[in-house]
């Protein structure tokens, strides 16, 4: 039951979200047609008890009123011509997105890891609004823990991150939720859906040329702007020149990768080109979790020299090699990822980021040795990443292109990707969600045709991980996150 002298919920801050996908958003809404380049993750938020399933429904209830991308579906744009649209599902019920399971005696880790697994490889309805919640109760020791899995077109980890302050509170007491009338907003939706008829054909069509048009006349507007004033100052086709080669150089070094045929180090036997374990890949995926302490990680990484993300980038490519030589798998280089944000207004939703690549040397080197390189290659990568970065570049593009031909285009590069990552900031404090205290945050990220994905936030002092794992590429998965956890004791060791 709800207490009214409880304290007020923080008030959710306003976030815009536009009403066309970008052309990143489109790139990652038509790839997932092939599900081994599916782009979204999720989170599992681990609690010490069961949550008040009544509240948390109400509380939603009141965050989708209040964020209309929540409650809105994709309506695809007309043919190649212009992006997807967000328009609101006129069907659209709450009861659908949240759901309650338990799992079966005795409930231990195991099975929630694999019953996360697959609610994640479960595909979307994408004729409604492109995100789920699943309460699971049976855990062992009375706990609970919530799911939560968002399409990429949603929102990037950020923006999730921002969706998520509606539905977490900083007291275990229950603030009773806004009174809303959801059914009745989404009633006069389906009224205004069903005014549209025809027309709303006609708009999109008109929508489409116009969109194209623009397009269109916007870049050969600033290329004949561009042009006309070399006449008056001659420096400027220089300058504009060496701007084109600056782009490329970026491009070049966030999407192409080592060449796998290539020659490895003199005098090893090293396979170029990433790892030759992980070579072949799936759509199944298994979950695994690590956690640290987020003070001496951040101090291991101070006293190493560098930040945080280089200390968590340095131990997986650490724990990779670690793995391999276990096998007696000899290494030069591991082919990854880390992502940069291009976020410049916190208040839009939607997407602002870009995926930079690079080669991290993996032949025999001291940990605090391959720390620095580590560090000053990433350093380097994110100076080179401007504007919107690669991605955006490429979509545009990309979007014109058959399905088929993007997918393949998408494999073949993905082919040469040994992992992913991510890193992401969370709440500093304890937080509670509808009366349950959360014990653990754990995201997850996509591995879009990688060996694996490894994810982490951090949240109440600790860094907490998601280790998302191809089990067909990696034979071990186990295996693989004990590497991955001896080399972060090795780095937090040598650190501090």
């Amino acid at each position: 039951m709800a207490e009214t002298t409880a304290p007020k919920p923080r008030p959710q801050r306003e976030q815009r979200f536009e009403q066309r996908m970008s052309d990143a958003e489109a790139l990652m809404w038509n790839v997932e047609k092939d599900p081994w380049l599916n782009p979204s993750g999720g989170s599992l938020i681990m609690l010490d008890g069961p949550l008040d399933l009544d509240h948390f429904t109400a509380q939603l209830a009141a965050t989708v009123v209040d964020v209309s991308r929540l409650r809105e579906r994709v309506v695809p744009g007309l043919g190649r011509f212009s992006p997807p649209v967000w328009r609101p599902d006129p069907e659209f019920d709450l009861g659908y997105h949240v759901r309650n399971v338990a799992l079966p005696s005795p409930g231990d880790e195991r099975q929630l890891l694999d019953l996360v697994a697959a609610i994640y490889q479960d595909p979307y309805d994408r004729t409604r609004p492109l995100w789920m919640f699943y309460v699971i109760d049976g855990l062992a020791g009375g706990a609970s823990a919530l799911v939560w899995k968002i399409h990429h077109t949603v929102a990037d980890g950020t923006g999730a991150g921002r969706l998520a302050e509606s539905f977490l509170q900083s007291t275990a007491k229950l603030a009773t939720p806004p009174t809303v009338d959801l059914p009745a907003i989404v009633a006069a939706t389906r009224g205004d859906a069903a005014a549209e008829g025809t027309a709303g054909l006609v708009d999109a069509v008109r929508d489409a040329l116009a969109h194209t048009a623009r397009r269109q006349a916007g870049i050969a507007r600033r290329a004949v702007g561009e042009v006309a004033m070399w006449g008056a100052d001659p420096r400027r086709a220089r300058d504009t020149a060496s701007g084109l080669v600056r782009a490329v150089r970026q491009l070049g070094g966030q999407v192409s990768l080592p060449n796998p045929g290539g020659k490895g180090t003199a005098g090893t036997d090293a396979v170029p080109g990433g790892s030759p374990l992980w070579r072949t890949r799936s759509r199944h995926r298994r979950l695994e979790l690590l956690s640290f302490s987020l003070e001496e990680a951040q101090a291991a990484a101070k006293g190493l020299g560098g930040s945080l993300n280089d200390w968590f980038v340095t131990g997986v490519v650490n724990g990779c090699v670690g793995y391999h030589d276990e096998r007696g798998v000899p290494l030069s280089t591991l082919n990854t990822s880390f992502v940069v944000s291009t976020r410049t207004d916190r208040d839009i939703g939607g997407n602002s980021f870009t995926p930079t690549r690079f080669s991290a040397p993996a032949g025999p080197m001291e940990p605090g040795e391959r720390f620095r390189v580590i560090s000053e290659t990433m350093k380097a990568k994110r100076a080179g990443v401007s504007g919107g970065g690669a991605l955006a570049g490429l979509a545009g593009v990309a979007n014109l292109l058959p399905t088929s031909v993007v997918t393949s285009v998408a494999r073949s590069q993905a082919a040469g990707m040994d992992f992913a990552t991510s890193n992401l900031r969370g709440a500093r404090s304890q937080l509670y969600i509808s009366g349950a205290a959360v014990t653990g945050n754990y995201p997850f990220g996509p591995l879009a045709g990688t060996a694996f994905n490894l994810t982490t936030m951090s949240y109440h002092g600790s860094l907490d991980m998601g280790l998302f794992v191809d089990p067909v590429a990696v034979e071990d998965p186990e295996n693989l996150r004990d590497h991955l956890g001896a080399a972060y004791d090795q780095l937090i060791s040598i650190g501090l």
